[in-house]
């Protein structure tokens, strides 16, 4: 009986961890059909410009947009759950240990600075600034890049879906401030289930309303992040006044995103190599790395 309770509690578990990703990935893809619909059939545009080939090319310029902001999200956050931050496979012995260095009792072997175990991926992480509960995976030097860029693209994509879904808060309203009207925008679930309005009317105002919730959300991490990448901090250091791993707005943006760190967040796909190996970092003021 135990046996099969253990099971039965890893499953569940093992289900639950995945569940924000599935969530996120139909929100996400929800938004987007959403939105094109709006471009597609109820554009804003006044009824003699739909006829125009204005029309045409502004439907497209909006599909491209959506769906290029659609293919980084997606694209960004693979690479992101794909690329390992753990200190698995790679070798710490080297010189030996320095100043910085701890002992991981869990893992059974001595981290580097600014590694820390993670209790929920069960193993340390190289320069660990925390775990992401929407995405199930730690954020660490080797995927940073791509959860910023996941972030950006999120950010910029829910403002253009918040501007675009600017017109169904205009029909909702249309009629003035009512207690219907804001109902609907505040509990659209209770509205649909007590027959107060359509499935259409329901699933209108439930993704506006998700648009504008994820938008401000996701603005407070995408501006915190950046405001740690440019004093060089990770969120387990932002608290502390000092900045010892600071090396300047450049240096910052090269050992976070890579050489090419004005190019990567464009896509993915392009490279662009990180100059340290999260092991060994440089002390502001010092010309030797510290280990």
């Amino acid at each position: 009986m135990t046996s099969f309770a253990t099971k039965v509690f890893c499953r569940v578990e093992r289900v639950c961890q995945h569940l924000p990703v599935a969530l996120n990935t139909f929100l996400v893809f929800s938004i987007t059909g959403e939105v094109s619909y709006l471009v597609l059939v109820e554009a804003p545009l006044e009824p003699e410009q739909k006829k125009t080939v204005w029309s045409a090319w502004w439907k497209v310029v909006h599909l491209l947009a959506q769906y290029f902001m659609l293919g980084n999200i997606c694209w960004n956050a693979l690479l992101f759950l794909k690329t390992s931050p753990s200190i698995k496979g790679v070798f710490l012995g080297g010189e030996g240990v320095g100043q910085g260095w701890r002992y991981c009792y869990t893992c059974e072997t001595h981290t580097p600075p600014r590694c820390s175990h993670c209790y929920d991926c069960k193993v340390c992480v190289l320069r660990r600034d925390h775990h992401c509960v929407f995405f199930g995976q730690c954020v660490g030097f080797r995927n940073y890049r791509f959860f910023l860029s996941c972030l950006l693209f999120m950010w910029s994509g829910l403002l253009y879906a918040t501007l675009m879904n600017a017109e169904v808060f205009i029909v909702i309203l249309k009629e003035g401030v009512t207690v219907h009207s804001i109902l609907l925008l505040l509990i659209p679930w209770i509205m649909l289930v007590s027959g107060q309005v359509s499935a259409r009317a329901f699933a209108f105002a439930f993704i506006a309303d998700t648009c504008v919730v994820g938008f401000l959300l996701v603005s407070a991490f995408f501006f915190f992040h950046l405001f740690l990448m440019f004093r060089g901090q990770t969120t387990r250091e932002w608290y502390s006044s000092r900045r010892p791993y600071s090396l300047g707005l450049l240096g910052n943006l090269r050992h976070t995103l890579g050489l090419r760190w004005y190019l990567c967040w464009l896509c993915p796909l392009i490279p662009s190599p990180l100059p340290g190996d999260g092991i060994i970092f440089q002390v502001t003021g010092s010309l030797e790395p510290t280990r």
